[in-house]
């Protein structure tokens, strides 16, 4: 379960803050994503929320990659942030913040924080030698190459022999309150499998890692010794906490950490996993700071069964994507067909098949046509009935009484898939029982109150589908709710919950009797293979 501040009701999560040496790809979006459906469903819940992203933007990597354009490396990080932020527009993410690293805020609260570690006596002047991978800004240990100094992340990259002073940050000091934080809290990284590659890792003894670079122009200067640049993961991990600031505050770590630290959940992809809990943990520890909530490490998503790269000619552009199918379609296939936490796959195919069998067949369809019987045998408007009038025993019922905890369960330990197989067993249960009791036939036989009660079941039905499905396919979901008379939008964020609280919306038997119902028209139009 998601960790959650009970003093509070303040709920913060991060997506990492993105590499900007290339505008964003399909994983980056995944995480994403999954990171705003989180955020959606906890300002359901009524919480106080900030969901945080933002880019990473110092290194020699992006030093590197400014120099080979001929452009300034400012320039380059602001045409990527720029990049990120458009694609986030186009998935519907309500981001609160989105946190650069080379802002002057930025800057201030790097420096206070160093100084913190500093007079800890955690940080020292040492000589560095090993193999570097410029890709992962990272020195590897010789155990994680792969034959000829081959990073194992980034194979087709020779890591660089290096030997120069730099500062160190005393990792190895904190190996047991590191081994005591996980088995004090068994959820702080999650899923399992994860948890279980840092213990591995931890156990077999931290070293002290570097935080600085020598000849390395882009970034923040080290406070104690400006021929020195701070290393670009003990800056960017600080992001986080930069973010928090109000826009109007000073940038002090006081002011940051005022009102929503600890941080809540930090969703990342599981590359990055390290840094985020073993590095990061120790880092708080060292400045006297209270360590975040949980980090939980996705997998990583392949097409048609092969890894993505350039050099094999098969990445997938997340713009063109949505650009394409419509932002819906795409959070629906990620987040409902690759269960949260392991590796996944895209292929268009069956993209496109689940996304119309789901959206357009069993649930678009159900709507428009138990509307336009609504409209036929009920002039338009919601049957005189409430939720208490249904019998007990009615399926639909029965399935809607608790599928709001249920979904509540699984939206909070991040099983997206889990909450969209649920919600679609009331679905498809709607549409077999529409079919079973056949209100044109009643409406023939002038059963018309058993037409009414079958109408207001299924209509209530899909109305709680709806609501449950608003974290993941916001726009589609706010379409169902306008056509069933609600005036209710699942992107004003501010106002959500006021108008819609999870603890009434979510459950069975809502739609209240003689509301008014909108022109049916389909809510997701049927994808082509093109």
């Amino acid at each position: 379960m998601i960790h959650t501040n009970t003093t509070k009701n303040t709920f913060a999560i991060t997506t990492p803050l993105y590499y900007v040496n290339d505008l964003p790809h399909i994983g980056s979006a995944y995480t994403t994503m999954a990171s705003d459906a989180v955020a959606r469903f906890q300002r359901l819940q009524g919480k106080d929320v900030l969901l945080i992203t933002g880019t990473d933007e110092h290194g020699q990597k992006i030093q590197r990659t400014a120099e080979t354009q001929g452009v300034d490396p400012q320039v380059h990080c602001d045409k990527i942030a720029a990049g990120f932020d458009v694609l986030w527009q186009k998935l519907n993410i309500q981001y609160d913040r989105f946190s650069r690293t080379t802002a002057n805020r930025h800057q201030a609260i790097v420096k206070e924080f160093f100084m913190r570690v500093w007079d800890k006596s955690d940080i020292y002047l040492s000589q560095q030698q090993g193999w570097y991978c410029v890709s992962c800004e990272e020195f590897k240990e010789q155990r994680e190459l792969l034959p000829g100094n081959r990073c194992s992340i980034h194979p087709n990259q020779e890591a660089e022999w290096r030997d120069e002073q730099n500062y160190f940050f005393r990792l190895s000091k904190y190996q047991k309150q590191l081994e005591e934080l996980y088995q004090q809290r068994p959820d702080f990284i999650q899923p399992e499998s994860r948890r279980n590659e840092v213990l591995s890792f931890v156990s077999q003894g931290l070293q002290d890692f570097s935080i600085s670079r020598l000849n390395v122009d882009w970034g923040f200067p080290v406070p104690v010794d400006p021929s020195h640049t701070i290393y670009v993961w003990f800056d960017a991990l600080l992001g986080y906490v930069t973010a928090l600031l109000d826009p109007d505050s000073e940038a002090t770590l006081d002011n940051a950490l005022q009102k929503w630290w600890p941080i809540n959940l930090h969703l990342i992809g599981k590359d990055i996993l390290r840094f985020h809990a073993v590095y990061w943990p120790a880092m708080l520890m060292s400045a006297s700071l209270p360590v975040t909530g949980q980090v939980f490490g996705h997998g990583f998503l392949t097409k048609d069964g092969q890894k993505m790269g350039k050099s094999l000619g098969n990445t997938l552009d997340p713009v063109e994507l949505v650009d394409k199918y419509g932002a819906d379609a795409i959070r629906y296939y990620f987040l409902k067909e690759i269960e949260f936490g392991r590796d996944g796959d895209f292929s268009e195919t069956r993209f496109i098949d689940i996304v119309n069998a789901d959206l357009a067949n069993d649930l678009g369809n159900l709507l428009n046509r138990t509307l336009g019987m609504a409209k036929k045998y009920c002039q338009g408007i919601v049957p005189a009935l409430t939720g208490s009038d249904i019998s007990q025993v009615n399926p639909l019922l029965e399935i809607g009484l608790d599928l709001g905890s249920k979904v509540a369960r699984a939206y909070e330990s991040l099983a997206f898939s889990q909450a969209c197989q649920k919600i679609f067993t009331l679905i498809r249960a709607s549409n077999k029982f529409l079919d079973q009791q056949a209100p044109w036939s009643l409406y023939k036989q002038g059963k018309q109150q058993e037409v009414e009660q079958v109408l207001y079941t299924v209509l209530e039905s899909v109305r709680l589908a709806a609501y449950l499905l608003s974290p993941i396919i916001p726009s589609i979901s706010t379409e169902i709710y306008k056509q069933l008379g609600f005036a209710i939008d699942f992107s004003q964020k501010e106002h959500i919950f006021l108008a819609a609280p999870y603890v009434s919306h979510a459950s069975w038997g809502v739609l209240p009797q003689n509301q008014k119902l909108g022109k049916p028209k389909p809510v997701f139009a049927r994808l082509e293979l093109t």
